[in-house]
């Protein structure tokens, strides 16, 4: 999941129009406290389109060995490869090891914790308390649970954290408690609050102003510092020993539900069966599958009745709303879709009244005043300004353009006598008339565009355009420790130290490795995200410990009559997570915890969303296509334009789902009391998205709304907040020259590199040379004004 995972609907991948998943359509968020970008875009009711490809899952019979991606990225530069500083990280630990490794990272923290509260005031300084405390955020690192529980290389690994089993993260001991109430306490427990409280004492004394002599420290250690003692607050720390317990109990359940909530939306195994005779109410007739692609049902699941199983993963279940000509069959699987994590309804409900409670004990109104403090929005009257403007500005838009599906809809109601209400244009309608429009109006299919898109094709590509543009080189470590046979790892250096010798001779210009795993198999996470497994940073001795970083995604597998084949959703997904990856490797911060992608939330997608550009333009996709048959033809200029065109095609339903998204996730997390959440869900989504619904098709979609659980509560908006940024950045820096190595630099050194060790506003401005606008996006989101 910084992640990234573009917008991102509940319970989908990273998107990559903004959406909560993969694609157009949606993202979904990681669980973790320090990854990346799962970049997904929305994970609304059918809208999950995080078109990673067509192979999701099960590894599929026929899969040719020569397209690999585990080989593929990308062509080896002719000399030697220089020896990294660093070596590889191992992974392969048995859950046992993990399990021992976490207790021992956790012990680790509380004894340095143990030391920092020792200290007196008279005693607190920045070297006796900030940078022990720096210290500490390494000490709790342990990428390797984060792996495990996301690629799942064996059964071994799948159910082995259990609640039972899963070690307490919190460092702040407390006695194990049931139910809603905190623990009581003992004498013992008090005197363990009792001295995490004196720590926090001698944290404050190092800040304000006049208790330190800031003219010795450079300015990211001062940032250190207000970050710190804004962190200490959140944490509850300047409570009293009853309220402070309280607290600590209170988010030690949240962040034991959200693990719940996102291992049941990941193990998550639904499947519709669909039979020539319905035989039982989930079984849909095969008939009923007129229009899904041939090469789509050759792939589902077949028991020997002869029956097909359609998966609620992305490569079945995207095809069967978008090309099923039957709207019983599109409602049906729309409707599975948005069950298929139901059991996580009353844990999202639980994990809401807990924060409500949490934000309480720490005296805010509401949970997303107490989220939104550290990022750029601030507040939650300027997120409900920005989206209620946006709203307003879009609706115009949307409006015509759900007349136009309605006039489509209407034509083939009439041709082809269906069932359905002509003048409402449902939930699981959108998709499919959204489809048939642009095929109509541009002469635009999908199943076409595909064919030019070899996935062994558009990686090798897409990593040589990033070497070129930020300057860097890959080689790959051939004889790496890896989770899984299927993915490689790579060692990234800067290109002009390589070029010059010294990364050979000195060991100069490594930047950190690079963790790929693209191929899907059962048990994986099921959508495309990067992580953040180990922070670059300054080590005591003036040394660097480097950054490493992974990609999981599920890019299409290959059969023996057809090599992998991306849509361009997959493609844009694809190399929006890559700049997640490199704002991971190119950022050199001297603390780690601003290290990467550890900006604020509501800015870390921007600098990925404005890499997708590369994917709309004339040259960058003439450059990563090829025909998977006729190797020397690329895209012709007649497609490259209608691929561009399509862009903007019912962009303003889109944007006000994305929309609908935020507005519920700030709801949520304001209101003073929890209603029926999934009654809010549709009534929200019907009053917002301009799609209707019917009343027996009230499913519960936030069951699946990974983002705000995953690190996105009260954050949601950040994917279209973002985009303000990321137009700015690409229409003032890139539009001329995509591939200028002089702005690739600037952007390099000037947006990646600070990491969040400088203010993002900070960043921006230096980057474009002047304060940040709304001009770009604006120019952009309102070109199709009625």
């Amino acid at each position: 999941m910084e992640c990234s995972r573009r917008a991102a609907q509940p319970g989908a991948s990273w998107p990559a129009r903004g959406d909560p998943q993969v694609g157009r359509w949606g993202p979904e968020k990681a669980p973790s406290a320090y990854l990346a970008e799962d970049d997904d875009d929305d994970d609304d009711d059918d809208d999950d389109d995080d078109d990673e490809g067509e192979g999701e899952g099960e590894e599929q019979q026929g899969t040719c060995p020569a397209h690999s991606l585990r080989t593929m990225p990308p062509p080896q530069p002719p000399q030697p490869p220089p020896q990294p500083p660093q070596p590889p990280p191992q992974w392969k630990h048995s859950p046992e090891e993990i399990i021992s490794l976490t207790k021992q990272a956790i012990q680790h923290s509380r004894d340095k914790l143990d030391q920092i509260a020792a200290t007196t005031p008279e005693q607190a300084n920045f070297n006796t308390v900030i940078l022990p405390l720096a210290d500490n955020d390494l000490i709790t690192t342990t990428p390797e649970c984060l792996v495990s529980s996301q690629t799942k290389p064996s059964a071994e690994m799948l159910n082995w954290l259990t609640p039972s089993q899963r070690p307490s993260t919190n460092t702040y001991p407390q006695r194990k408690s049931s139910g809603r109430r905190p623990p009581k306490q003992t004498s013992s427990s008090r005197s363990t609050t009792s001295k995490y409280a004196r720590g926090w004492t001698s944290t404050t004394h190092c800040w304000p102003p006049e208790n330190i002599n800031h003219h010795s420290l450079d300015d990211e250690s001062i940032r250190l510092i207000e970050k710190l003692s804004i962190e200490r607050t959140r944490n509850g720390l300047h409570l009293d020993q009853d309220a402070r317990l309280k607290f600590n109990t209170l988010k030690n359940k949240i962040n034991n539900l959200a693990i719940d909530f996102q291992k049941n939306l990941n193990e998550e195994q639904g499947k519709i069966w669909f039979t020539p005779e319905a035989t039982h109410i989930l079984c849909i007739k095969q008939q009923e599958l007129e229009g899904v692609p041939e090469d789509v049902l050759s792939g589902f699941e077949k028991d020997d009745q002869g029956r097909l199983a359609m998966t609620f993963k992305t490569p079945d279940y995207t095809p069967v709303i978008q090309y099923a000509v039957r709207p019983e069959t599109r409602k049906r699987a729309s409707l599975g879709y948005d069950s298929r994590a139901e059991i996580n309804v009353p844990i999202l409900e639980e994990i809401i009244n807990l924060r409500r409670e949490a934000a309480a004990a720490l005296g805010k109104p509401n949970w997303a005043a107490h989220a939104l403090e550290i990022k750029m929005a601030k507040e939650v009257k300027t997120v409900a300004g920005f989206l209620d403007d946006l709203r307003t500005k879009i609706q115009p838009i949307a409006q015509k353009e759900r007349r136009e599906l309605l006039k489509i809809k209407a034509e083939e109601v009439q041709k082809l006598g269906l069932d359905t209400d002509p003048s409402k244009l449902y939930v699981w309608d959108y998709r499919y008339y959204d489809r048939l429009y642009t095929e109509g109006n541009l002469d635009l299919k999908a199943e076409l565009v595909k064919e030019y898109f070899p996935v062994s094709v558009v990686v090798e590509v897409i990593l040589e355009t990033y070497q070129a543009l930020l300057s860097v080189k890959f080689f790959q470590v051939k004889e790496a420790e890896l989770w899984h046979p299927n993915a490689s790892q790579w060692a990234v250096w800067d290109s002009a130290a390589v070029e010059d010798g010294r990364a050979s001779t000195k060991g100069e210009g490594f930047l950190g490795y690079l963790h790929l795993d693209l191929e899907p198999r059962a048990n994986k996470y099921g959508h495309a995200a990067v992580w953040g497994l180990l922070p670059g940073y300054e080590k005591k001795d003036g040394s660097r410990h480097y950054p490493v970083a992974a990609m999981v995604a599920n890019l299409a597998k290959g059969t023996a009559q057809k090599p992998a084949l991306l849509t361009h959703d997959s493609v844009v997904t694809f190399f929006h997570e890559m700049g997640h990856v490199f704002h991971q490797l190119c950022s050199q911060t001297k603390y780690s915890r601003f290290h990467g992608t550890s900006v604020a939330r509501d800015f870390v997608e921007a600098p990925s969303q404005m890499l997708e550009n590369w994917c709309w333009t004339e040259s960058q996709l003439v450059k990563m296509s090829q025909h998977y048959l006729r190797k020397e033809e690329k895209l012709p200029k007649e497609l490259v334009r209608k691929i561009i065109a399509s862009r903007d095609v019912n962009s303003g339903l889109f944007n006000l789902r994305q929309i609908f998204f935020g507005l519920y996730d700030m709801h949520v997390h304001t209101a003073s009391e929890t209603e029926n959440l999934t009654k809010y869900w549709c009534e929200l989504r019907d009053q917002i998205s301009l799609l209707d619904s019917d009343e027996d098709a009230r499913a519960p979609g936030q069951s699946s709304f990974g983002h705000i659980v995953g690190g996105y509560d009260a954050g949601y908006y950040g994917y279209l907040y973002s985009q303000v940024f990321s137009a700015d950045m690409y229409e003032s820096v890139f539009a001329n020259d995509p591939m200028s190595a002089a702005a690739g630099t600037r952007y390099r050194d000037e947006i990646l590199k600070p990491g969040g060790a400088r203010d993002e506003l900070v960043s921006l401005t230096k980057f474009l040379g002047r304060p940040p606008n709304d001009k770009a996006f604006l120019d952009r989101l309102l070109r199709n004004q009625v």
